[in-house]
């Protein structure tokens, strides 16, 4: 049987560490940080805590994601074409810099393109 990709990605220390620096790229990004210039700490801290549950939920770990689905999460948001693009970049720089393989990047890629319709919505 097959490893789940969240056991090939490194388990929850590996989904922590891919958050974290994903999400400082995206907050210093200067179109994709307009998401976050007005939230506090407190809530920014929420929403990655729901980001890491989220991931270790959907890549096959044991967690519980008591989040909303993407759809309703991004409603209104007004994410375009482009941010999607940088949005992407910046998942593939995160991902090449904590050393992520091929075929678990290409897993997670093809997910993340599963989900672009409830997230451009």
């Amino acid at each position: 049987m097959d490893e789940s990709l969240y056991r090939r990605l490194g388990g929850y220390d590996a989904i922590v560490a891919f958050t974290t620096d994903l999400l400082r790229r995206l907050r210093a990004d200067d179109k994709l940080g307009r998401f976050w210039a007005h939230r506090g700490a407190d809530g920014i801290a929420r929403e990655h805590q729901l980001l890491i549950d989220y991931l270790v939920h959907v890549t096959g770990g044991h967690m519980v994601y008591t989040g909303r689905d993407m759809r309703l999460s991004h409603a209104g948001m007004g994410i375009d074409a482009e941010d999607w693009r940088r949005f992407i970049a910046h998942v593939t720089s995160t991902a090449g810099a904590l050393g992520v393989g091929a075929r678990e990047g290409g897993e997670v890629l093809a997910f993340l393109d599963s989900i672009k319709a409830d997230i451009m919505a």
